[in-house]
């Protein structure tokens, strides 16, 4: 009965009660990263969709079966209570924050910094969770402890409220703060550099602009081009981006997942193969091995096969501390590329070319490859969603769910969906993840509003911006 009453026995060894902001921020980044980056079939499995790798032996993600590991559940899980709902935590302590009298005179300013950088990795994280699922928790998602059934949003509306909050958190980034510690450590990503984080958050601004140009191109556009004035990402320096290190558990979840495991659960996908084969790719053998023998190979999408007969992942993945990829400038180059094709259309060739040499000067190219590699794919005016379309995905290899953005939006390169699929998924290559089996279990009434306001809670229920 005294157990009850027990402070060491009440207490979460687990729980930080007394947490500081940096350290939750820090958290928030990792967990962010890892899911943006892994591989792992329970958590994110863009790169199959993408058709950029295949399964070895157990091809249930191959083919769009998702329910079986509940994929769905888990995204929901790591981006609302790891990243989201760190993130609150960290706002409400800074908001709370008394500062000593050494800090009170730039406290204002520090504290608006602070805030901002938070809330410019919020707006990232829903604007992928409204482009995986459509409506979601939003007004009530960032609360996990006060709304445990929470309400979904309308998409198009989330959409119009994340824009608004960029342009604040660009406003309130003041690169003239003086004193700014809090974050040094904790951060990760940019180790408290105002200036890159409002790179990055017109980066961000210039992304979500980008994504409802066919539904809303009058706000894309204006958003767009205010973004690329202000200041985006110019260089790989400036490049958001986890870095980790050599030692478990902070290594890349690719070489966690590829190397660590023990496992060879991936190879090469045939689709990305034989298109970089034929337009003699640069990039082709940082992306990939040669099989024994020479040359490349990839197995047909749907079907599994031996480790040692196809080609498998590049280096890269093996390795313990490659970066884990946020948002860098090779996808900014691209939305910029975007952008000119359609509202500044003779500055778009030359985007292009900037666009597709950035990518493979990021894969360790030379500016002489990308200008032969552009002789053969040049850009064609009269039909630049597949120009852009097709280059966007393959530079965005590492970066699958950017990558099925791209690709839903231009409708480029044509993916077919193997003949193996799952019934659900019509035959097509999927164009959402489906709802979490949980949600429709234990919030099955805000569950059924949202899934019905959708047209169905389907993989081939389009998101409200992807309109052809």
């Amino acid at each position: 009965m005294t157990a009850c009453v027990s402070e060491d026995i009440n207490t979460d060894p687990n729980s930080a009660y007394t947490a500081v902001p940096g350290s939750l921020l820090n958290f928030a980044q990792k967990e962010l990263s890892d899911y943006v980056n892994t591989p792992s079939v329970n958590i994110n499995n863009f790169r199959l969709t993408m058709q950029y790798w295949q399964e070895t032996t157990y091809v249930n993600e191959s083919n769009y079966d998702f329910t079986n590991r509940n994929v769905s559940n888990n995204i929901f899980s790591l981006n609302y209570v790891s990243v989201i709902n760190n993130l609150g935590k960290a706002k409400d302590i800074i908001i709370n924050y008394a500062p000593t009298a050494d800090e009170a005179s730039g406290w204002s300013v520090n504290k608006k910094n602070q805030l901002a950088i938070i809330d410019v990795m919020q707006v990232y994280t829903y604007q992928n969770l409204v482009d995986t699922f459509g409506n979601i928790p939003y007004i009530q998602g960032a609360n996990v402890n006060d709304f445990p059934l929470p309400a979904y949003d309308d998409a198009s509306t989330i959409y119009t409220d994340l824009i608004k909050r960029i342009n604040e958190d660009i406003s309130n980034l003041n690169t003239n703060a003086t004193g700014f510690k809090s974050f040094n450590d904790g951060d990760i990503y940019y180790g408290g550099n105002i200036a890159k984080w409002k790179a990055l958050a017109n980066s961000i601004k210039l992304k979500l602009a980008i994504a409802i140009a066919d539904v809303n191109p009058t706000l894309a556009q204006s958003t767009a081009l205010q973004a690329i004035a202000a200041g985006v990402i110019t260089s790989p320096t400036g490049n958001c981006q986890f870095q980790y290190l050599a030692a478990s558990p902070n290594f890349n979840p690719l070489y966690e997942n590829l190397s660590a495991s023990g496992r060879d659960d991936f190879f090469a996908g045939k689709t990305l193969i034989d298109y970089m084969a034929a337009s003699n790719d640069p990039r082709i053998d940082n992306y990939y091995e040669e099989v024994t023998g020479g040359g490349y190979v990839g197995q047909t999408i749907g079907q599994g096969g031996e480790f040692a007969d196809f080609s498998h992942i590049g280096s890269y993945a093996y390795t313990e501390t490659t970066p884990g990829v946020i948002l860098n400038y090779t996808e900014v180059a691209f939305y910029i590329a975007e952008a000119n094709a359609r509202w500044n259309p003779t500055a778009a060739p030359s985007a292009y070319r900037t666009a597709v040499t950035a990518s493979i000067l990021e894969w360790g190219g030379t500016t002489s490859e990308a200008s032969t590699y552009l002789v053969v794919n040049p850009f064609n005016a009269s039909n630049w969603k597949k120009s852009i379309g097709e280059q966007a995905w393959v530079a965005m290899y590492n970066q699958g769910l950017t990558s099925w953005n791209f690709w839903r939006r231009l409708d480029f390169p044509i993916l077919t969906a193997p003949s193996s699929a799952i019934t659900n998924a019509g035959g097509k290559v999927p164009v959402r993840m489906a709802y979490p089996v949980l949600e429709q279990q234990v919030n099955n009434s805000n569950y059924t509003t949202a899934s019905n306001a959708i047209g169905g809670d389907l993989l081939t229920t389009k998101i409200f911006w992807d309109k052809f």
